[in-house]
């Protein structure tokens, strides 16, 4: 039996993970009116054939005006959730990897274009483009429309959208909600006082900064079946002078916990673009460990983790619960098969592909 940490089960509120590997949510920017489609279908397909513990659903907008783009997934009618099903249908056919998604408002990082076609924003009055909402009214970048600041009763619209969007994730049966509340998206507009610049109960302190995010959860977690976890996604810091950092994020890490959170997915950026970051390997790790060490509920890293040895240690020595894996697992979709067989593991294989394995492998996969 392997003694690999990485490999080892893991429960997450009350689902049980294989192993700490988990595929983070990573856009396609291939749907239409928020539909998925055979995309999406062969995507979740391949990531549910790595050997992962689970495979994140992209961030998907719970509104129309939510998504980052106009080829975003959303889960926001009966024809969004149609199209999830036949996909999940597919998926689960021949996978019983755990399906979490993203639940996701873009706020005024809304009505971008295609990261292949330049991924600025456009204008309302453009093919694809939509009038955004934030917190306050500052623009992602100057020259760009300024957002709507949202009033209560819009707020109250975004966190029924929320709650309607997880009521639809559990007809589909799907079997964990993430909060997107990272990357410079609506719920982290609000956190951040570079862009959360309200006079009212929702801005100011840090304790109001935090109300309309951790509304959102409570509302989610409370029409999301018990046994089934909803965690939350954060950026740890702006990375910008001023603005959200690790301290508040212990704070709001806390904050979850109390309300039920099964997990924190810890990641930084993407609020502002005069952010600087100190890119390389491991360069978010140090924010899980001090979030990890501040509540009792796991704690998932994400940046730059590459090497089977590198998620090795990261959980051996207690930085981290879970790893998540993006662009690592996009270059190499057996990229859980390969750590195991580095480091004396098992994951399962479907049985179709077991004939691939070397014979030095042949007893690294559970069949």
């Amino acid at each position: 039996m392997s003694g690999s940490k990485l490999f080892s089960p893991i429960k997450v509120g009350g689902l049980t993970l294989a192993n700490r590997i988990v595929i983070a949510p990573m856009c396609q920017y291939s749907a239409t009116d928020g539909l998925m489609n055979d995309w999406h279908l062969q995507h979740l397909g391949m990531l549910a054939q790595s050997g992962a513990g689970a495979v994140t659903i992209e961030a998907t907008g719970v509104t129309a005006e939510g998504r980052i783009s106009y080829a975003d997934v959303g889960l926001y009618n009966d024809d969004c959730e149609k199209a999830m099903g036949r996909v999940l249908e597919g998926v689960r056919r021949w996978s019983n990897t755990p399906i979490v998604i993203q639940l996701a408002h873009a706020g005024r990082k809304a009505s971008s274009n295609l990261p292949w076609k330049g991924g600025g924003q456009i204008h309302p009055d453009e093919k694809g483009g939509w009038y955004t909402v934030s917190a306050s009214s500052e623009p992602v970048n100057a020259g760009d429309e300024q957002p709507m600041p949202l009033d209560e009763d819009a707020m109250e619209r975004i966190l029924n959208a929320f709650v309607n969007a997880a009521r639809r994730a559990a007809r589909l049966g799907i079997d964990a909600i993430q909060i997107h509340g990272a990357h410079g998206y609506l719920l982290h507009q609000f956190l951040s006082p570079l862009t959360n610049k309200r006079r009212d109960e929702y801005g100011g302190s840090l304790e109001n900064r935090m109300r309309f995010p951790l509304e959102v959860f409570s509302a989610v977690r409370e029409v999301f079946p018990a046994e089934r976890p909803v965690t939350f996604r954060v950026s740890a810091t702006d990375w910008a002078p001023g603005g959200w950092n690790i301290e508040e994020t212990v704070a709001l890490a806390r904050q979850l916990e109390m309300r039920g959170c099964a997990a924190i997915h810890v990641s930084s950026g993407g609020l502002v673009p005069h952010q600087k970051i100190p890119i390389g390997p491991n360069y978010q790790v140090p924010f899980a460990r001090t979030v990890k060490a501040s509540v009792h509920i796991p704690v998932v890293a994400v940046g730059l983790i590459t090497e089977p040895e590198q998620a090795e240690a990261i959980i051996a020595t207690g930085e981290a619960d879970m790893v998540a894996i993006a662009r690592a697992i996009l270059y190499d979709p057996r990229w859980p098969w390969h750590a195991a067989a580095k480091l004396g593991a098992q994951v399962h294989a479907a049985p179709q592909y077991l004939r691939c394995q070397p014979s030095l492998y042949k007893d690294l996969f559970i069949r």
